[in-house]
Order: structure tokens, then C-alpha cells, then sequence
């Protein structure tokens, strides 16, 4: 995550308070004026719109009153509950609404100081991997004396207002906050990485091992400062439709707790040791509750003990925040938008993610092979013109985190654009050896692949062995141009860079030395029939490939006699006539033991039709006679041009 902040639009917050204070004004901000066209782009509000400053709301106004929390929230006029429920999971978390709202207690209003109060405020916000500082003046928009949009409980409290203020500048006015994600606003109130989990596809109500893996990942998640945001998906008609038990469709709640909820009374509940795995939620509207089972008055709290129910804060009132149990919430709700905050810690005694980070375009030029926008892999005569990023994985197995985001769209909406693209991701396992961009994926296997969706962000957890990957991030749709942001997590340092180049150089040496005239891809896919070898009874292979001096070495088989590897490399060839040398050694710590080779000839024809023609040549061969009876299949694939 960054730390340096941008002014938006040059924006400086102190230079400008510290001029209001001296021409004794109060600051009115140009880039987002009182007027209509911060308001709506096609829907006005329904009433006469008078700008007010807190101070002609409220006699005492505050940024805060008796401190910040998730109750301080209640959704205006504008389709955001998606904003609003971030906010009440922001309110959560100190160490968050800190940095969003920075220099609180000196943007406070100081009744012994008035002098000090200029109109303006400041907020900062993570904008597609940079932090951004946006200020605002303190006009807000009324109809008959009240907030119509977001607004606090308590009348004199103006931070909910004022921060919406400042989301509704960087996307252009009010009326484009109409609709949107939770997550997206979580990330961009913390840099966090979203991810967005389908409970209705991934069957997790009907299937307790996926329930269990799913609540512990969510408790991880919000034990170490993650947030968490639900819905109900619903048809058009059906946008904030009631349901009987009291839930809301098409409407975002956030998530304030996950817990064991230990059952029992008194010192039996702790020597029982019985609990059950509960969620809690706000509705962002304040009010309007769940009505099942452990909602607020229901019988089933009557099965926890009066310190536990203490514990957990119980109130019965309609403040529009309740308990349900984990699996009704897996049942009732369909999606959530799970916001990590990735630890990038050097020092830590949680787990330690390595973070790599590339900004990158969908473009398209004048010659198609060096386009940049070459759409899904269901495009395959374009599919490889997509950028291309390289990472390698140095664990026997590793999970790998890998978050694509593209940029906000919503300042477009005013202008009848503003959708997101439908964008996703492919990874490819490729040759231990490789530098060069792909330019065929015949001999490569696809080890993963993302949903495509027009969502703002694409996120995808995955499992991966050793070796050495490509990602290419796509639209779904070739000629689709946009600007994206690739994050990748994994435990150790994964070298993670973008290929740029096709081919080698050619250099001042070539001359002499020779050109490359083929490239030759060789994988060797299995080994065995290996004697004892040492005192386990096993040996611990491993596999060379050596071409023109260059040379690919697989990694060690510990303790067997029938390996499997899956080892592959590609080498630009100065002479196709002189063979490649497949071996295998077998590890020792003294000194490695010679165990026997193959030599591949791999002559191809010369023809002048690059990417056409191809040569294979597979089966097994036998090693010379050496110590071990060995049996290599080993496939290679020649062409004039790169893979």
C-alpha cells in the first residue's frame, strides 16, 4: 500500500484554509459547486435544494458526537446504501477512519477558537493504488432545513455528510453514487483487496465443510481488521423490496461482527464449551430488522448467559442492526464482498504477504501484433496480444492472491457511459527458462482462470507448485481499451514483471556468434524405473535439459523411484542440428551421481512461414547404459519463430 497522498485536482487543503483565514472568508470550492450540477446529471431532487452550513442546521455542530460508530449512519435520498454500509464498517475500524479522515481532531469544530473554522474539510481516499486527498467546503445540500443525503442520528453531527461530500466530488455529483459495490467503496477507504463471494452458487447453505471453511476464513478476516459487506440479489422490480422476514433485496448491509457465541449459563457454559457460529449486520436505512431466529426479542437468546449476551453488546431496539445465526445468513443472503487488508508487514506475528504491483493499459496500435487488447481466450488469433506478466513460484506450493482492479467509471455517468468493463484474468504455467512474451500456448497448460465480469475489481485465490507462471489480464471482448491495476500476493518474493519483448536482441556479436534461427520447446514429462540408489531404499532425481550452452534444471525428487516430473524449457537455437541433452542426476551431498541421458536431434525443415509449421517428436527413449534403469517420455515441439 502507498503512502505518499495526491491533492485532487491540485487541491492543497492547508494552503487553501490558511488563505480563508487571513481574507477572513469562508472557503467556497469551484471544482464542486452549490449548485445543480452537483447535485443530478438526469434525476432531481424532489423538493426546492438550499446549500446550508452545519452552522445554519445546527446551533452546536461536530464532526463528531461522543466519538465515531456504525449507529452514527442513515441513508439519504440517493440509491447508496452501498456507500453507507462501508461507512458503518469504516466507523469499526480506528486505524481506518484515521487515515480517511485525517487531522480529526483539528477539523473539529472549536467553540473557544471560531477564528480557526475556514468551511472547509478534508478527506483522503485510495484511488487505483495511490492515496487522494479531496477537500470540500462545507455547504451541504437541504430541502426544508434537513440533510437529504447521508446523514448522523443526531443532527449535529456533520462527519457521515461531509465524507459523502467528498466521494460524491471524485465522482463527479451526488446523483452518480446511484448504485454501486460496497467492497469497491471499502478499498477505496483503505487499499484493501476485494473479493466477491457467490453464497448462492457456492451452495454454502447446503453444504456444512464449505459453511465451517467459509465462517472461519470470515472470522480470519475480521479478527485482523478485514470488512465485510452483504446483499440479497434482486430482479429490477425487486430493488429494496421487504422480504416477510424482514430482510431487504437489492440493498447492502454491513457486517459488524463475526463471533462463537458461547450457549449456557453461568460457569456450565464455559466447561460445556458449546457455541455457535453467529454473524451480526447493519441496515444502512437505521431501522428494519431480521426477524428470524436470534433477531433482537427472539426466544433463542435465552439460551446465552447473561455475561455473554453482555458481551456482545444486545439491545432491543429497531436501530436497524441484528444477530443472525451463520447458517440462516448463508441461506437467505446471496453475495458478499470480502475486503482484506493484506499484511505487507516486514515485522509481524500474523502472516506476511510479498505484494508486487503493475499499472497497465488495454491499447491498440496501428500494427495488430502490437496491440494490447486482445480480448478472452475465446479470441484465440488475438488472445496472446494481451499484456503479459511473469512471476515465479519458489514454495513446493504456494497460495497465490491475484487482484485486478480496473479505474472508477463513475465520473461518467453523467455523460451516459460509466460502466465497468468485463474484464478477468488467465494464468498459464509456462518454462522454467522463460524471458520472452508468448506467442502460442499449445505446449503451455492453463493452471487458472477467473470469472469474467464487469465488476471493478477481479479477485481469485489459487494453489499453485513450484515453477514459473504468465498472467494475462484481458477484456472480454478484443478492441476493449481501458487502464487496469495488477496486484499479486504470494508468501515469498515472486520476481513478478511485465514481458515486453518478443524475441531475443539482436546484437553487434550476433554476426559472429550466430542468430537464433529456431526456438525449441522440450518437456520432459515423466521418469521411472530407478534402482536403489541410497540407504531409504529411494533416490532423489532431478532432471537437466542442456541446449547450446544454456541449460534448465528441474526440481529434486526426494526419496523415490518412480518420479514424475513436469519440467519444460525453451531455447533459441544458433545450430538445430546439434542435439539437446536430456539428464538425470540423482542428488547427494557429496557429489551428485550421473545417472544416465537422452540425445535429441530436433531437425526441422526450413520454411519461411513463421508460427505454421511445427515438428513433435514423442515416446519413450532409453538412456545410454548407465547405473539405473531409466525411462524418460519426453516430448519437443520445433518452430522458426518464438513460442
Amino acid at each position: 500500500m502507498f503512502s505518499s497522498v495526491t491533492p485532487f485536482k491540485n487541491q492543497h487543503y492547508d494552503e487553501l484554509k490558511k488563505s480563508c483565514i487571513k481574507d477572513k472568508k469562508l472557503f467556497e470550492d469551484p471544482d464542486f459547486p452549490a449548485n445543480n450540477a452537483s447535485l443530478y446529471f438526469r434525476k432531481p431532487p424532489p423538493g426546492r435544494v438550499q446549500w446550508k452550513r452545519p452552522g445554519e442546521i445546527s446551533d452546536s455542530p461536530h464532526l463528531f458526537v461522543e466519538g465515531i460508530s456504525s449507529h452514527d449512519l442513515n441513508q439519504g435520498i440517493v440509491g447508496n446504501c452501498w456507500f453507507v454500509a462501508a461507512c458503518s464498517c469504516l466507523a469499526l475500524k480506528q486505524n481506518l477512519w484515521t487515515r480517511v479522515i485525517p487531522d480529526w481532531k483539528e477539523q473539529e469544530w472549536d467553540s473557544n477558537h471560531p477564528e480557526g473554522y475556514a468551511g472547509i474539510f478534508h478527506f483522503q481516499f485510495w484511488i487505483f493504488g495511490e492515496w487522494v486527498d479531496v477537500v470540500v467546503d462545507d455547504r451541504l445540500p437541504t430541502i426544508n432545513g434537513e440533510l437529504i443525503y447521508c446523514h448522523s442520528k443526531e443532527n449535529n453531527e456533520f462527519w457521515s455528510a461531509l465524507l459523502e461530500k467528498a466521494y460524491a466530488k471524485l465522482s463527479g455529483c451526488y446523483e452518480s453514487l446511484e448504485g454501486g459495490n460496497t467492497g469497491d467503496a471499502v478499498v477505496d477507504f483503505s487499499g484493501a483487496v476485494a473479493e466477491a463471494i457467490d453464497l448462492e452458487e457456492g451452495a454454502f447453505h447446503t453444504d456444512e465443510k464449505k459453511q465451517d471453511e467459509l465462517f472461519a476464513d470470515l472470522l480470519k478476516v475480521y479478527d485482523r481488521g478485514g470488512i465485510i459487506s452483504c446483499s440479497i440479489r434482486a430482479q429490477p422490480h425487486e430493488i429494496e423490496a421487504k422480504m416477510t422476514n424482514g430482510l431487504v433485496k437489492g440493498h447492502a448491509y454491513s457486517v459488524t461482527a463475526v463471533k462463537k457465541v458461547r450457549l449456557g449459563h453461568g460457569l456450565l457454559a464455559y466447561f460445556k464449551n458449546e457455541t455457535i457460529p453467529m454473524i451480526r449486520m447493519r441496515n444502512p436505512w437505521g431501522k428494519t430488522e431480521w426477524k428470524g431466529a436470534w433477531s433482537d426479542t427472539s426466544e433463542e437468546w435465552t439460551k446465552v448467559g447473561d455475561t455473554e449476551r453482555g458481551n456482545l453488546g444486545i439491545t432491543v431496539a429497531d436501530d436497524g442492526e441484528f444477530w443472525m445465526a451463520f447458517s440462516d445468513w448463508c441461506k437467505f443472503f446471496t453475495d458478499a464482498d470480502v475486503c482484506r487488508l493484506i499484511n505487507t508487514s516486514v515485522i509481524s506475528i500474523h502472516k506476511t504477504w510479498n505484494e508486487v504491483v503493475h499499472f497497465g493499459s488495454w491499447t491498440k496500435n496501428a500494427d495488430p501484433l502490437l496491440n494490447r487488447c486482445g480480448g478472452c481466450a475465446n479470441h484465440k488469433p488475438t488472445f496472446l496480444q494481451n499484456p503479459q506478466y511473469l512471476f515465479d513460484v519458489t514454495k513446493e506450493v504456494d497460495q497465490v492472491l491475484i487482484s485486478l482492479q480496473q479505474k472508477d467509471m463513475k465520473i461518467h455517468r453523467r455523460h451516459g457511459q460509466g460502466e465497468n468493463l468485463t474484464v478477468g484474468f488467465s494464468i498459464y504455467k509456462v518454462e522454467l527458462n522463460r524471458k520472452y512474451r508468448l506467442h502460442d500456448i499449445v505446449t503451455q497448460a492453463c493452471v487458472g482462470s477467473s470469472t469474467y465480469i464487469n465488476a471493478r475489481t477481479v479477485f481469485m485465490r489459487v494453489d499453485l507448485p513450484l515453477g514459473r507462471y504468465v498472467i494475462l489480464p484481458t477484456t472480454f471482448r478484443p478492441l476493449t481499451l481501458g487502464e487496469y491495476m495488477l496486484r499479486l500476493f504470494t508468501d515469498l518474493d515472486s520476481g513478478c514483471r511485465e514481458l515486453t519483448e518478443d524475441k531475443p536482441k539482436v546484437h553487434c556479436w550476433s554476426s559472429f556468434v550466430g542468430y537464433p534461427i529456431v526456438a525449441s520447446h522440450v518437456y520432459v514429462h515423466a521418469a521411472e524405473g530407478l534402482e536403489n540408489q541410497d540407504k531409504t531404499g529411494g533416490a532423489d532425481p532431478y532432471v537437466i535439459i542442456y541446449c547450446e550452452g544454456k541449460s534448465v534444471k528441474s526440481p529434486i525428487k526426494k526419496d523415490t523411484l518412480e518420479p514424475e516430473f513436469a519440467i519444460s524449457g525453451i531455447f533459441y537455437r544458433r545450430k538445430p542440428r546439434k542435439p539437446i541433452t536430456v539428464q538425470i542426476w540423482n542428488s547427494n551431498a557429496i557429489k551428485d551421481q550421473f545417472m544416465g541421458q537422452v540425445m535429441l536431434t530436433g531437425l526441422v525443415e526450413d520454411t519461411r512461414e513463421p508460427q505454421v509449421m511445427k515438428l513433435r517428436k514423442q515416446g519413450s527413449q532409453m538412456a545410454d547404459e548407465m547405473p539405473g534403469r531409466i525411462s524418460l517420455k519426453i516430448v519437443t515441439v520445433t518452430q522458426l519463430t518464438d513460442l
